[in-house]
């Protein structure tokens, strides 16, 4: 299979401010990609906008958007709609996890994060999901973690929402069969970004890949023909992700409980974002 051409198409990228979302943002347009960029922060956007018109020549849509309010992706829709596009490609990157004691966080808080990593996931892809496979040229990446592959104690929510991104997309793959869309889920690990940032930077020990690491690993899939419906970023990251097939449910949880109190130098209940 060949790289995915890119020109003539138009990629959504949600939580493109900054991070992961900014840097595929930022491939896509070097690949002769219009995007479409949506987060929180309008001003960021609009920086980013000018930077990939400027260096590419393509066009760099901006939309702000609270990816934490019901109904995210009907929204996105009909943005999207009167500005006129036709969209190719997604690219769901928006999430935030919450850190600590899952009896201590904020009810709010928690609502906030299942509509941002699930349930706006989930509405944004089955709002373009019929265009993207008619259209059958581009990507549909949803971005997931290394989270998805075991509990977290501490994150439980957000891992039991990676677990759900992780077996989603991977259903979507193969739905997506024949249709020419390539689709799929893709679990980073640590990452220099404003997730791991909020947690004063050195709350979590380990080896963090830069977003443009990231990136790359989804590319090389996606060039490949999309025929694998999940990637880890890393090798060390997909090593550890096969460790739980060894081990009983029991044990993973102790585990992934014992690594994660022994790792995280930090307070219960302290959240990192990272929406956009």
């Amino acid at each position: 299979m060949t790289a995915i051409d890119f020109t003539h198409q138009t990629t959504i990228v949600t939580g493109a401010s900054s991070g992961i979302g900014a840097a595929f943002a930022r491939e896509l347009a070097r690949r002769g990609s219009d995007v479409v960029l949506v987060a929180r922060r309008l001003d960021r956007l609009q920086v980013l906008a000018s930077e990939l018109e400027a260096a590419h020549g393509i066009r760099a849509t901006p939309i702000a958007l609270d990816l934490s309010a019901p109904g995210a992706g009907r929204t996105l829709a009909a943005e999207v709609a009167d500005r006129g596009l036709t969209i190719t490609g997604l690219v769901n990157n928006a999430g935030f996890g919450t850190d600590g004691a899952f009896h201590e966080e904020d009810p709010a808080r928690l609502t906030d994060e299942i509509n941002v990593d699930v349930a706006n996931l989930v509405d944004i892809t089955r709002a373009f999901i019929e265009p993207l496979r008619a259209a059958g040229r581009g990507i549909l990446v949803n971005v997931a973690s290394l989270a998805a592959y075991m509990p977290s104690p501490g994150m439980a929510v957000y891992s039991a929402c990676k677990a759900f991104v992780l077996s989603f997309t991977e259903a979507l793959w193969f739905e997506s069969r024949g249709t020419g869309l390539r689709v799929l889920a893709l679990s980073p690990g640590l990452t220099r970004t404003e997730f791991f940032d909020a947690l004063d930077g050195g709350a979590y020990n380990g080896s963090y890949q830069t977003p443009e690491q990231v990136v790359q690993t989804a590319m090389r899939v996606l060039d490949r023909g999309g025929r694998r419906p999940s990637v880890q970023s890393g090798r060390l990251n997909a090593l550890t992700t096969a460790l739980p097939r060894f081990l009983t449910r029991k044990r993973v949880a102790i585990v992934s409980g014992v690594v994660g109190e022994r790792s995280a130098g930090r307070e219960a209940a302290r959240e990192a974002a990272k929406v956009g």
